[in-house]
């Protein structure tokens, strides 16, 4: 699979940073992308993102959707009775 970057900035961060990190273009952009990652996990919290992604897809969450779910719910789910 390739990777087409059509952005003169895009580009140009990307051939700084293979620079400075004296790797490859590819391999700054896996370093890069991994450093990305790590660093948007770090910055929230489970349930902060999943209130992020509610609000992105307007889901709401009602008093009825935090009951839990009775046993047998589960226990059919692995057809244990």
């Amino acid at each position: 699979m390739t990777i087409n970057v059509n952005n003169p900035q895009a580009d140009a961060l990307t051939r700084k940073f293979a620079d400075m990190a004296g790797v490859g273009i590819t391999d700054a952009i896996v370093i890069a992308m991994k450093e990305a990652i790590e660093r948007r996990r770090g910055i929230e919290t489970p349930l902060e993102t999943a209130a992020r992604l509610r609000d992105r897809h307007g889901i709401t969450i009602s008093s009825e959707t935090r009951k839990p779910l009775p046993r047998q719910v589960f226990d059919e789910m692995w057809d244990e009775r």
